[in-house]
């Protein structure tokens, strides 16, 4: 069993599907109309993993407050500095995550002002 996709509101779908495709590698799974209203069912495929992202028309213009997604990568420091010559803002540098020591973590923003966490594998104990 997986997780097909989940849900990321979005501002604009056009802007996300760009940032997520050009900064993120993800590549598109589909990208079709829904209604007459414009708004398009945008699922996009991380590089790697099973789970899409599927970008939804956000209802207003308040981006959550936390971090809404994780994303795991071998090299959290070289992903950041990946990102940044992107032109990605970067809100918090990598640094060891209070409540997983020993696990690498660091937060960016999205094009609609979400805030993202990189993280480094946790590591089972046997």
């Amino acid at each position: 069993m997986h997780i097909q996709f989940a849900e990321l509101p979005v501002f604009d779908q056009d802007r996300a599907k760009d940032f997520y495709t050009d900064r993120l590698g993800c590549r598109v799974l589909a990208d079709v109309p829904m209604d007459e209203d414009g708004r398009r069912w945008i699922e996009l495929g991380f590089p790697g993993a099973d789970t899409a992202l599927h970008l939804v028309p956000r209802p207003d213009e308040e981006p959550s407050p936390g971090p809404v997604l994780v994303l795991v990568e071998d090299d959290v420091k070289g992903t950041v500095e990946a990102l940044r010559a992107k032109g990605v803002e970067i809100v918090t540098e990598p640094e060891e995550a209070a409540y997983m020591p020993g696990v690498t973590v660091a937060e960016f923003r999205d094009s609609e002002g979400n805030r993202m966490v990189v993280s480094g594998r946790i590591r089972e104990t046997p």
